[in-house]
């Protein structure tokens, strides 16, 4: 990359879907005093929503703003501020409501932030929540933020990591039905996740990784009686072929006994199978806490582990924990990149 930050790292944040609750998580985000002791908060999305937003929620609006236009021009900006991206007409935005138009400005944000950061002038991204409805309406081919960034960045292997202070989980497969889920399972695919599992846990937590693999089925298949032998001509194989490469794993276990307190403290990660079958007890132990990693990408991406919320959109009720804890996130992990990894702690 261009550019090497160092102490306080630019992290831009999206603004995401315009009628959900992104613009109030927005709005706080540049009020922090955790978030601002820690980096300097870069919001891309549009003025005029986050003006309307803060009236609406008696928020202070932002006191510093420029042009797409001129931020390409001049990003060395020392204080938070907002890239108005004009993506949308503020006025005919109504909260809560799917809209194509708020789709399209979603993916707008996103494109700018990637741009932003691939070439250096920020060091990380934190996304708001998207609505993938309102993509859809809007034509972006991607079901979500995870495969989105992917193709953007050219990201050849990605996967979703959740994080909290109670449990990591990542996933092989994440946005698609249940019927698709063994389809897609590759011994290759359950490989690189757990591949990418165990880089990020030395980044995140300082230390050589300690892996659990779910299976797919009920009681991990029961010995081939449940399901189509999937543990058996899948997960087994890709965990046997992590270990040759001297990871640390175990599985594949039993998923309703996984996420025990006493099995988890077993492990510092956990590799799930499908979206639900690690989000259900992640979201249980920590959703508000939750932060989203995208591993993989050439970039340092962080997010929110909840939705757009359009039922309390724009009213001033949004929790902000979960946005506050992915821009503290994406600043410590743009602050320990580049660092050696042999170093126990370095990124706590």
């Amino acid at each position: 990359m261009a550019t090497r930050h160092k102490q306080v790292p630019r992290v831009a944040v999206t603004m995401g879907d315009p009628a959900g609750i992104g613009p109030e998580l927005c709005l706080r985000i540049l009020e922090d005093a955790s978030i601002l002791a820690e980096c300097v908060p870069v919001v891309f999305g549009d003025a005029g929503i986050l003006s309307r937003v803060a009236k609406c929620c008696h928020l202070p609006e932002p006191s510093q703003c420029t042009t797409r236009a001129q931020w390409e021009k001049d990003h060395e900006l020392s204080r938070s501020t907002v890239v108005d991206c004009r993506a949308v007409d503020a006025s005919a935005v109504r909260p809560g409501e799917v809209d194509e138009a708020c789709g399209r400005a979603a993916s707008t944000y996103i494109e700018a932030s990637v741009q932003a950061a691939l070439a250096g002038e920020v060091a990380a991204i934190a996304t708001a929540p998207i609505h993938k409805e309102a993509l859809q309406l809007a034509k972006v081919p991607y079901p979500g933020h995870t495969e989105f960034l992917a193709a953007l960045t050219g990201a050849k292997r990605v996967c979703m990591m959740l994080v909290s202070d109670e449990m990591i989980v990542s996933f092989v497969t994440t946005h698609i039905g249940y019927a698709e889920v063994p389809r897609k399972l590759t011994s290759a695919r359950i490989r690189e996740v757990i591949e990418l599992t165990a880089e990020a846990v030395v980044r995140l937590r300082g230390k050589v990784a300690k892996i659990a693999v779910c299976g797919l089925n009920p009681h991990a298949g029961e010995g081939g009686l449940f399901g189509f032998q999937e543990e058996q001509r899948l997960i087994e194989p890709a965990i046997e072929e992590a270990r040759a490469k001297g990871i640390e794993v175990v599985g594949p276990l039993p998923p309703d006994a996984a996420f025990l307190p006493e099995r988890r403290r077993q492990w510092d990660a956990l590799v799930c199978m499908y979206h639900d079958q690690g989000h259900i007890p992640f979201k249980m132990l920590a959703f508000d806490k939750g932060v989203n990693i995208t591993l993989g990408l050439p970039i340092i991406r962080t997010s929110v582990d909840h939705g757009t919320a359009f039922d309390i959109a724009w009213t001033g009720r949004a929790r902000p924990e979960s946005m506050v804890q992915a821009v503290l996130w994406a600043a410590k992990l743009a602050k320990c990149r580049g660092e050696p990894v042999a170093r126990p702690n370095h990124c706590r």
